[in-house]
């Protein structure tokens, strides 16, 4: 998970511990930190991420992370507080996979993260 609020990572991390408690999440607090961590270590199989960020936001690591070969196929979902038409459809255009606005409700968080887990990405199915 790509995220600069602390508060949304636990939420985020207990979420997906709900979910299977074998999925190892790991946390960056914005795009530039992330691409770090990814060239030291195994590359995710799904990543996470939020838009409005410093440094790096999730726009910028979106467009960087998918014209860098070896990271172009990782699945992106973002996450964010954000409705926005607009912000839906840049993240689309630059290679999101998934699009869902960041739930209050630890539950619906839970049931979206159980959705998104048992997808087989490339997803057709842009919004969640």
């Amino acid at each position: 998970m790509i995220d600069d609020d602390v508060d949304d990572q636990l939420y985020f991390r207990d979420a997906v511990n709900e979910v299977n408690p074998q999925i190892v999440c790991g946390i960056a607090n914005n795009g530039l930190e992330a691409l770090q961590q990814m060239e030291i270590s195994t590359p995710p199989e799904l990543i996470f991420l939020d838009l409005n960020m410093p440094i790096m936001n999730g726009y910028e690591f979106l467009s960087s992370l998918k014209s860098t070969p070896r990271f172009s196929k990782i699945p992106v979902v973002i996450i964010t507080t954000s409705r926005s038409t607009q912000d839906i459809e840049q993240s689309k255009k630059l290679g999101a996979s998934m699009f869902f606005t960041k739930p209050s409700n630890f539950g619906t968080l839970v049931s979206k993260l159980k959705a998104v887990l048992t997808l087989d990405f490339p997803h057709k199915q842009f919004m969640l």
